[in-house]
């Protein structure tokens, strides 16, 4: 069994590290959108390193910059001591999506990378070979991707990843789009393999939304906070593989990362809302009006009581941990629960929101999306104005493309449309993309 100071490998020297990275995006007023900033790190060797946060903290925007797909705005990135200028010889990337050739075989997409840095014909083929057989894949050499399942497709890409023999592997939450049960299996195999010291990698990167994968795969753990992108904490986990879930030390390390992803500020008081946590131009999750009442009348009801541990709640609404912390975001935003310590709680507007008619529940949430989401009461506002009462939708896209990207401006408007038509403070006509007062309250 190897111990936590076995792992982290920080005597063995470092194989690379982020200065003073900063990453910016260009928007139509001129005025750059800080996506990243500040971001200082190190990765030893023998060490697998976590990049925990919650969605649209510049996680897979970091992962991009280390790789040397994007160059960073400020600061720089040093693989062995040397400057990182686009993609490296040494570095590998496992990616989210399977990212397969579908037209190649197993054989042929393992062995394509070492077509393009030039490996002999018959050196790539035992290389690939031998990748694929290390991962699980034996017999499967001529199968296509489409006749592989999704397990086996990810196998194919950490082959692939790992048949350059690179000295650093960088990971974009390769786990999350498999099944529970294959990404499990596969994690467990990954570590298997890097505590038995059966791959070249050097040191692992890996970009996660989920605690307790982090937990059981990392030998440190760094938390990004929000808008911008930056390292808001570090925390080691001083456990030994295998690591066991259930352990009560697993368990200890998984709610004290809870506990400190979920420190915010203040609460309102009573009914009434907290002061807005948010501006006209912060990014919001596209959550719908339904799911996020439903979720305060699950909470509302035993065996909760109105309080409960963030895995728990997660489990019974069948919710990745990600979708849940933007609908426990949004619910605190809006004054309906509160975030701490690891929990989610009900504050009384949410428990008035859980136990009202449907009626009732649309104007309690009508009254707090104007009062806690400026672009909401914005848009309102500006309907109110109008002679005609109606507003195009660039007219607001445009006005948050000088705050965030294209995309998250979009996603923006998107979960403010929906939640303004649930609670009825104004209307939306999809095809002509335009807002109006046509079922005003």
């Amino acid at each position: 069994m190897q111990s936590a100071s076995e792992t982290n490998g920080t005597a063995g020297g470092t194989e690379l590290e982020l200065r003073h990275v900063r990453q910016t995006y260009p928007t139509p007023s001129g005025k750059p959108f800080v996506v990243l900033e500040d971001i200082n790190l190190s990765l030893c060797t023998n060490e697998i390193v976590g990049l925990l946060g919650r969605s649209g903290c510049g996680k897979s925007t970091l992962l991009r910059i280390v790789s040397g797909l994007a160059p960073p705005a400020g600061g720089e990135v040093l693989y062995r001591g040397g400057p990182v200028r686009g993609p490296a010889e040494g570095i590998s990337m496992v990616f989210q999506t399977f990212a397969l050739f579908p037209w190649l075989t197993v054989l042929d997409n393992v062995q394509a990378g070492l077509d393009a840095i030039g490996v002999a014909e018959a050196e790539a083929r035992t290389r690939a070979l031998e990748a694929i057989d290390l991962i699980g894949l034996d017999g499967f050499e001529s199968a296509y991707p489409r006749e592989l399942s999704g397990g086996m497709r990810q196998r194919v890409g950490f082959a692939r990843a790992m048949v350059v023999r690179p000295t650093i592997m960088l990971m974009d939450e390769p786990f999350s789009a498999l099944d529970v049960l294959t990404g499990e299996t596969l994690r467990s195999d990954f570590i298997e393999l890097w505590t038995a010291k059966h791959l070249a990698i050097k040191a692992v990167l890996i970009v996660t939304h989920n605690i307790e994968e982090a937990v059981f795969m990392c030998d440190r753990i760094l938390i990004l906070a929000s808008n911008p992108g930056r390292i808001a904490v570090e925390v080691a986990v001083p456990l030994p593989r295998p690591r066991d879930r259930l352990a009560p030390a697993f368990r200890d390390v998984v709610d004290d990362l809870y506990s400190r992803m979920t420190a915010g500020p203040a609460p309102g008081v009573g009914n009434k809302p907290p002061e807005p946590m948010a501006s006209i131009s912060t990014r919001l999750p596209n959550l719908s009006g339904v799911r996020i009442v439903g979720m305060a009348e699950v909470l509302s009801r035993p065996p909760f009581g109105g309080r409960a541990d963030l895995p728990e709640l997660a489990a019974r609404l069948h919710l990745e941990m990600n979708d849940l912390f933007r609908l426990g975001e949004v619910a605190q935003m809006m004054g309906f629960a509160e975030l701490r310590d690891g929990d989610l709680h009900l504050t009384a507007a949410g428990r008035t929101l859980a136990e009202a008619d449907m009626p009732g529940q649309k104007r309690l949430f009508a009254d707090h999306l104007l009062r806690s989401v400026p672009l909401a009461a914005h848009i309102r506002r500006i309907l109110d104005e109008r002679p005609g009462h109606t507003a195009p939708r660039n007219r607001f896209q445009a006005e948050l493309e000088d705050h965030l990207s294209p995309e998250d401006a979009e996603h923006t408007v998107s979960a403010v449309i929906g939640w303004g038509r649930y609670a009825e403070v104004f209307a939306y006509d999809h095809p002509h993309l335009m807002f109006s007062l046509d079922n005003p309250r």
